[in-house]
């Protein structure tokens, strides 16, 4: 199966050089690897002139097409013809040697898949423990594994706010969990939201669906808002044995104030693209929950380290809410 690699990047060559020497490890190699440069300077470049990679071709967007949602539909419309997957990976990830071909051969198991995502591992420690087991309140469990729960799902619990479907499912009343809440056992799972930066998709499904101008910049929840429209008109699985780690580099990212204030307004969009006309009980749930989130990052500012962070971002997230009662955002399909 022909298929193609984007990477989006914006300041980290450093970060895309470890990926690169990864995606250079695999049993399945790609057709294709665009390399869609936001960056301002020259670093991205010069270190791609300074290391050769097979099939590479490098594209230096101007500002206009600056941004990740902006970069993917600029990569997207360079994928050759002949191509039939299209992938995409954060510049900060790190592969298995046997990403590429537990991704494609996916698509073989599941022909009727339009994506499929691949697994991060180096963010949850999980532990096997059996089909009978009954968890303990600060765990979650799925299929035979456990993990512990944050405080965040702690209190939902006791509040009776936690999500009713399965991981990778969105409820009416959004605040879903994750894919990330999957367990690492090597199986395939249908979901309908997957993580933008570990993704691919078939190259028809480009062709009726683009990712959101919505989504400025850093583009918090872009790939929800993608994934939930594309599963509206198919299917999508994650593989759980298609495996990669995540190392969160922090260069070009926004400031706390601005990433809470997206939080709440990108969360907001993402499930009204899911739920446009909510029930009163779900509006109820999402407001909740959202303040409820807010209250625990505000009590950061006492029991964390980095206050003028949590302090910033809380703000942010408090704005944001309020600004949600007088103007809120416009949804572009």
């Amino acid at each position: 199966m022909n298929f193609s690699l984007i990477i989006c990047t914006y300041k980290r060559p450093q970060a895309l050089l470890t990926l690169l020497q990864s995606v250079k490890q695999q049993t399945l190699y790609p057709d294709a690897i665009l390399i869609v440069d936001g960056s301002p300077d020259d670093a991205t470049k010069a270190m791609l002139d300074q290391n050769a990679f097979q099939n590479l071709n490098y594209f230096k967007v101007e500002e206009k097409d600056r941004g990740l949602t902006k970069q993917r539909n600029y990569g997207i419309s360079k994928v050759q013809e002949t191509s039939e997957v299209v992938c995409f990976l954060d510049d900060d990830t790190v592969l298995a040697p046997n990403y590429f071909e537990e991704i494609i051969k996916t698509y073989t198991i599941h022909p009727e898949a339009l994506g499929v995502g691949g697994y991060i591992t180096n963010e949850v420690a999980w532990q096997h423990v059996g089909m009978e087991y009954e968890p303990k309140s600060n765990e979650f469990y799925f299929d035979g594994y456990k993990r512990s729960d944050g405080s965040r799902f702690v209190w939902r619990k006791k509040l009776g706010l936690d999500s009713n479907v399965a991981p990778g499912y969105s409820p009416e009343f959004s605040h879903g969990r994750s894919v990330g809440f999957l367990p690492p056992s090597g199986k395939v799972y249908p979901v309908e939201q997957l993580m933008g930066g570990v993704a691919s998709f078939r190259k028809s499904v480009f062709q009726e669906f683009q990712f959101s101008t919505y989504f400025e910049g850093y583009g918090l929840y872009e790939d929800a808002d993608f994934t939930l429209r594309v599963s509206k008109t198919g299917k999508l699985f994650l593989n759980t044995a298609a495996q990669l780690e995540h190392h969160h580099d922090a260069a070009g990212r926004p400031n706390q104030y601005v990433y809470g204030k997206m939080v709440v307004r990108n969360g907001w969009y993402v499930w009204r693209v899911k739920n446009p006309k909510p029930s009163f009980k779900a509006k109820l749930k999402w407001h909740a929950i959202t303040l409820m989130l807010t209250s625990i990052r505000g009590a950061n500012v006492f029991t964390s380290s980095k206050r003028k962070e949590a302090f910033t971002e809380t703000l942010g997230r408090l704005v944001g809410w309020f600004s949600l009662f007088l103007n809120k955002p416009k949804i572009k399909l």
